[in-house]
């Protein structure tokens, strides 16, 4: 995961969980219906779920909701509206599939 993180996205360390958009750059019109891929660091995912005191399967639901706002257009490094905007619809996924 360290490696796609400064290979895509030019930050050292690892992260815990990416995005990869399909429908973005010089071929994103090959097939619109594909959102792109979400990549989850299970070692990161088993540590932020014991410290959060929830389990691995929940920390999971929460990194692949997080991964898929990403590739439909939230950022929440855009300022603390988007942030607050991207947590909130986690929230309510999270709500329907818990």
């Amino acid at each position: 995961m360290s490696s796609l993180n400064e290979k895509y996205r030019n930050r050292q360390g690892t992260t815990n969980v990416l995005a990869f958009a399909m429908r973005e750059g010089e071929f994103g019109e090959i097939s619109p219906e594909l959102l792109g891929d979400v990549i989850i660091s299970l070692p990161t995912a088993q540590r932020e779920a014991e410290e959060a005191g929830i389990s691995l399967d929940s920390m999971i639901s929460r990194l692949l909701i997080h991964g898929i706002l990403h590739l439909v257009g939230f950022e929440h490094d855009r300022g603390e509206d988007a942030a607050r905007e991207m947590e909130q619809r986690s929230s309510e996924l999270l709500a329907i599939i818990d």
